[in-house]
């Protein structure tokens, strides 16, 4: 199956659009030359590009993000960072959570400050943009996807209260407390969509009780099959077998799987098994 061109239209939920997020959460990790030309490529005409370097308690040097804005769509994509540097980050449990968007729940203090950094410039291009009732959507892999879950969620509780058109998120660490998520889910019912690959170890951080996951999974199993959801035993036994599949690879299964091409590799085998 030939993988259709990205539909400027969209509005809802399909595979093949999941396949494009997953490419624009990718783009964030170029220079501001290599969004612009792939955007330009896309169809999209205008494209804006914001870092910020910061100093966190936190292996994190910045913070990149762009919107690129078409006649009829507007995607905005944050940056991942390296799986090394996030998990050190995400088990670091000294530094409390902080209040979440509007005062709803409390979000990781990192993901605050990393987003804090570059969110009032996105908001306003979003606004500027916007000029003939777009689309909105929000993607991003990793520590990208936790901003871009909170990005949404700040743009809907938040002044101006725009609910984004989607959410699509990869590999992403578990954000906020059970009070912020309850009102996202709520809020982005059939509009945010978590896709977590296997053994990928960033989902499984930082550690419960305190951080939970928003709906909705979409999870990828060791033999790459998309499932909209799977019992608890189902998935530990997947699971399992993921971690036996290649025992005498470089990385481990758990590190592997984060990796956003093998996330791209998933979907495109999903694509071609529905053609």
């Amino acid at each position: 199956m030939t993988i259709p061109a990205l539909d400027h239209s969209m509005t809802g939920y399909s595979l093949p659009h999941a396949y494009w997020m997953a490419r624009a959460a990718g783009l964030a990790s170029l220079d501001r030359d290599g969004i612009e030309a792939q955007a330009h490529a896309w169809g999209f005409g205008q494209v804006r590009y914001f870092e910020s370097t910061h100093k966190m308690p936190f292996p994190i040097e910045d913070t990149q993000a762009y919107v690129m804005a078409s006649d009829r769509m507007i995607v905005t994509g944050f940056r991942g960072t390296e799986v090394a540097k996030i998990r050190d980050w995400l088990t670091d449990v000294d530094t409390p959570p902080v209040p979440g968007p509007a005062g709803r729940g409390f979000v990781h203090y990192g993901f605050h400050q990393a987003l804090q950094s570059v969110y009032p410039q996105v908001r306003e291009t979003i606004l500027e943009l916007r000029t003939e009732g777009q689309s909105v959507w929000f993607t991003g892999h990793s520590l990208g996807a936790a901003l871009a879950m909170l990005a949404g969620a700040r743009l809907y509780f938040e002044e101006p209260g725009l609910l984004a058109d989607g959410v699509y998120t990869f590999g992403q660490p578990r954000t906020c407390e059970r009070l912020l998520a309850g009102a996202h889910n709520k809020a982005f019912a059939d509009r945010c969509y978590r896709f977590v690959n296997n053994n990928d170890i960033v989902p499984q951080l930082p550690p419960e009780p305190v951080y939970t996951h928003v709906d909705a999974l979409r999870y990828f199993d060791a033999d790459g099959r998309l499932h909209e959801a799977m019992p608890l035993m189902a998935k530990l036994r997947d699971r399992a077998k993921g971690l036996g599949a290649d025992l005498f690879a470089p990385e481990t299964d758990a590190v592997k799987d984060h990796h956003l091409p093998n996330y791209l590799a998933a979907l495109e085998k999903n694509l071609t098994k529905a053609g």
